[in-house]
């Protein structure tokens, strides 16, 4: 158990958790390499790694001696809970003097694990020290050389190691000593030595500020880094690399379905592209769909378009119907926001279902795979007999619209040329009043995310037009006008599960009872799976909550979850084709990223200010 001591904070308490808070952005900021799941930093004194002399408080950042102080016999150490990892680069603590007590006999510096705590810092082998009663530094010798000044009350001492070429220097009240040693062996701890009564130090292993500028001594070692990057020779085969990272960018470009760019891109560097251009927007739409909160409809065009691909991938099926209940708990997802604005009229004719398919005349389109009455619903699970579809009165069937230039239909299976066509009954001058300016409008995508305040439709805006959105074409590859399902407003001012309507709950746990079959069923047919059952859980977790949105889980609601979900959407895509699931150049980031960690967990302290990420800008 760590020693606490006068002046100590819990671990409830709020200027406790501030501290804490600033402490983990600090080293986040100064050791941007380290994995501390792998290499934790140390943070305080070890209780467990002291000569029985030394006493910590103040949360095992004080530091006081409590020996006879006879003689050197008497001399006790202290080291650091853990030892400095390589990925640091550049480690730095600083140690303030409380009290110098009796006589100053005190030692600052680094030792390994296994050196003897009954002596001070630097007297024995693979240990190291500097002294404030004589200013000199002690390299694995109990003989000193001359270094620097005395240090006593009130001053602060800094150490900084240098991981990438192995050196240590000091400094005094933020001026920098020099070098000390050099060669230093890795795994070192940041250790303090005392040995007179009333000697008490106090440490800062990022708690608070130094007084010592690291960041700008980082900043230079890192720009060496860089230029030794920079200067790497790359020889006479440039033109052949331009062409290999000409294909790697196309490739990404293409894999995230930036058509336009890849396309603008190809045409400048004279490159192919190898996906069909209808493919790559098909892709690009079910990607929107998803990062919109619309899952329901992402499933539905998914199926469409490549028949199949979640019948064969189970798994992911599953991932989409758990995100697709989150996202009607967020009230996003379009078979709870066409609950949201239908009148109470329209409300009664639309009697509740099981079935998992988004009904007509709601402000998403239907994929027709049969007749209205098909028993097979659009995303995924069959809904019983008495179940069928059911129309509203005034309501009409809207099919997804061409996706390709041509505006035939087309009978291939191909899922890249697949054409939808449209159908909208509705006479464009019959709209209600409050969208008398839709008729003046083209957009390409007129379910536009400014429109939600969670799942409500603001009257002023949206375009209804006898209970159905009229568009030409549900997304466009370039529309941004699609963002998160929710706007701002929508997030901070009243936010209610399923947006605060009825119906629409009552439709949120019919699914919910649906994804329990389903999970059930896939456990009867591919046996049980820990990851389906807990994120089943945490999403059946949220209407636990009056506030799901500020809840242990509700992280599940945060539209950047989504992100995840829509890059495996993605990649199975991809794959389904005969496509890469991931670009090359993300292989090759990944490969450098691991090649760095490899380097960190090999000691070779350059790795820290060689990261990818400095370089992508």
């Amino acid at each position: 158990m760590a020693e606490l001591g006068a002046g100590s904070l819990s671990l409830g308490d709020p200027a406790f958790n501030y501290q804490e808070h600033e402490l983990n952005e600090r080293l986040k900021r100064l050791y941007p390499a380290v994995n501390e799941e792998e290499t934790p930093l140390p943070r305080s004194w070890s209780p467990k790694d002291k000569y029985s002399y030394i006493g910590l408080s103040q949360n095992n950042l004080r530091v006081h001696y409590k020996g006879h102080g006879k003689n050197h016999k008497d001399a006790a150490s202290v080291r650091a809970t853990h030892p400095i990892p390589a990925a640091c680069g550049i480690y730095y603590f600083e140690v303030k003097i409380v009290s110098k007590g009796r006589d100053g006999y005190m030692g600052i510096g680094l030792s390994a694990q296994g050196v003897n705590m009954n002596r001070l810092p630097g007297w024995d082998k693979h240990s190291y020290g500097y002294h404030g009663d004589d200013g000199h530094s002690f390299c694995s010798s109990g003989t000193g050389q001359p270094y620097g000044p005395t240090f006593t009350t009130g001053d602060v001492i800094g150490c900084c190691v240098n991981l990438i070429n192995n050196t240590c220097f000091y400094t005094k009240n933020g001026i920098s000593l020099g070098v000390a040693f050099t060669d230093l062996p890795p795994n070192l701890y940041p250790t303090v030595g005392l040995q007179t009564p009333g000697e008490i130090v106090d440490a800062n292993f990022g708690q608070q500020p130094f007084v010592f500028d690291i960041e700008d001594y980082m900043s230079e070692w890192r720009a060496k880094i860089h230029g030794m990057i920079a200067r790497y020779p790359i020889g006479e085969r440039l033109g052949e690399w331009q062409a290999v990272l000409q294909n790697m960018v196309s490739s990404y470009l293409v894999h995230h379905g930036y058509c336009a760019t890849a396309t603008a891109f190809a045409r400048a560097t004279e490159t192919m592209i190898q996906e069909d251009q209808t493919s790559i927007k098909n892709r690009q739409r079910i990607q929107k769909l998803v990062l919109a909160g619309r899952v329901g409809e992402a499933i539905e065009a998914t199926q469409q378009l490549y028949p199949g691909l979640l019948e064969h991938n189970p798994n992911l099926l599953f991932m989409l119907k758990c995100r697709q209940f989150v996202e009607m708990v967020n009230g996003t997802d379009s078979e709870v926001c066409c609950l949201t604005i239908r009148s109470p009229k329209s409300q009664d004719s639309y009697p509740g279902s099981p079935s998992l398919s988004p009904r007509h005349g709601t402000s998403i389109t239907h994929l027709h795979t049969g007749g209205a009455d098909s028993p097979t619903c659009s995303n995924g699970v069959t809904p019983s007999n008495k179940s069928k579809s059911h129309s509203g009165p005034g309501s009409s069937s809207v099919k997804y619209p061409s996706i390709s230039s041509s505006a035939s239909s087309s009978t291939s299976s191909s899922p890249s040329s697949v054409n939808y066509s449209e159908s909208n009954s509705s006479d464009s001058t019959k709209s209600q009043p409050h969208s008398a300016n839709s008729t003046q409008e083209t957009s390409e995508m007129e379910i536009e995310a400014e429109h939600y305040t969670n799942g409500v439709v603001e009257s002023s805006s949206a375009r209804i037009m006898n209970g159905t959105y009229k568009h030409e074409e549900i997304l466009q590859p370039d529309d941004n006008s699609i963002g998160n399902g929710v706007t701002e407003e929508g997030w901070s001012n009243g936010r209610q599960l399923c947006g605060g309507n009825q119906a629409a709950t009552e439709r949120m746990i019919q699914f919910g009872r649906e994804l329990q079959a389903l999970n059930e069923q896939l456990c009867r047919e591919y046996g049980k799976n820990a990851t389906h059952k807990k994120m089943l859980q945490d999403a059946f977790s949220l209407l636990a909550y009056s506030d799901p949105w500020n809840c242990p889980v509700g992280q599940q609601l945060d539209p950047t979850q989504r992100e995840t979900l829509c890059s495996a959407l993605n990649s199975a895509i991809l794959e389904s084709q005969n496509l890469p699931k991931q670009p090359p150049l993300m292989l090759a980031l990944g490969q450098a990223t691991e090649c760095v960690q490899l380097m960190a967990r090999v000691r070779s302290g350059s790795c820290s200010f060689a990261r990818v990420d400095n370089f992508l800008h």
